[in-house]
């Protein structure tokens, strides 16, 4: 089974396009999509029950804003797949695209990460000082993982790969925890094109880049270590 991980907080104007997108994308798949609401107030996850009579859908919802990569994990440790796939519930990550992370994984990966910054990938109606931002931030992150885009917040991972491993639920870049700390033989990138959000509004800021500071200290610090691989 393949278990689709979406953490949320104030989606639910989204997250119906996105169950219809991924049901299409998966027919012929044995899979599942797994909610994590951080206590939404416009009843986000009220409305992912309702849409779970129709579509295969499990909600967890939790108290609070507790933050993406520890909802990401709460996700994975209640998923019944064998392998997982992480995404934005926003739209900005195609479902269209998942049957080619899961396919890479078939082809032999124990990891596929969306990439924004390989042959075929690229970014729609970002502002060139988020570009700018996004860029340094991969470079930074990349100084450390072997992708190009670490910062992505898009992948597809075995279950094996991160059973038993210890993940910082810290920020939101929860991918390059992956990234950087799943037991992994071979990575591979999968192009997309990262669409920004249409509806409701982004969460990222000031914050949220400290946090990302901190992650890369953190990875870094292990790498050094020997606490890595």
């Amino acid at each position: 089974m393949i278990s689709v991980v979406v953490p949320t907080y104030n989606e639910a104007g989204s997250l119906p396009l996105l169950a219809g997108r991924l049901a299409n994308a998966m027919r012929g798949r044995d899979w599942e999509l797994v909610v994590v609401d951080d206590g939404s107030p416009d009843g986000t996850a009220d409305l992912a029950e309702k849409l779970a009579a129709t579509t295969p859908i499990r909600v967890l919802r939790r108290a609070g804003k507790a933050g993406l990569a520890s909802a990401v994990i709460a996700g994975m440790k209640e998923s019944r797949g064998d392998v997982f796939v992480v995404m934005d519930a926003d739209l900005s990550h195609p479902p269209e695209v998942v049957p080619a992370l899961l396919d890479a994984l078939e082809a032999g990966a124990d990891l596929a990460v969306g990439s924004r910054y390989i042959r075929g990938g690229g970014t729609m109606d970002w502002p060139l000082s988020r570009r700018v931002v996004s860029r340094i931030a991969c470079y930074m992150g990349s100084a450390l993982v072997p992708v190009r885009d670490a910062t992505s917040g898009f992948f597809a991972v075995r279950r094996a790969a991160v059973d038993g491993v210890h993940l910082n639920a810290i920020g939101f870049k929860i991918g390059l925890e992956v990234i950087a700390r799943a037991r992994t033989k071979r990575i591979v990138e999968v192009p997309y094109t990262f669409r920004d959000r249409e509806l409701g509004a982004s969460k990222f800021g000031r914050r949220e880049v400290g946090q990302y500071l901190v992650q890369l200290g953190q990875v870094a610090r292990d790498k050094l270590l020997g606490r890595l691989r």
